[in-house]
């Protein structure tokens, strides 16, 4: 399986909002909606991203398949860093 080390992502969880910004920063704020409603994926028995997530798929497992279908560098799958929120 191509992807990061499963030291760094394995234990990771990917909630729907981490899918859509990992999302819009990998693909772009419009070409990510497209992409998530258009792209039939092999590896979720032909669904796109938007209907195996609206059938329960977790957000972890369709991000992977996309970043495979689309050849994303194995670098970019944990998405940018964001700054923490000050309390």
């Amino acid at each position: 399986m191509r992807g990061p080390s499963l030291h760094s992502w394995e234990n990771i969880p990917v909630r729907l909002s981490d899918f859509w910004r990992n999302m819009e920063n990998e693909f772009g704020p419009r070409y990510s909606h497209v992409l998530a409603d258009s792209m039939a994926l092999s590896e979720l028995d032909s669904m796109t991203a938007s209907v195996a997530l609206n059938k329960g798929v977790k957000p972890k497992q369709v991000w992977e398949a996309l970043c495979r279908a689309q050849d994303v560098p194995a670098e970019r799958w944990l998405g940018v860093d964001i700054e923490p929120k000050q309390s």
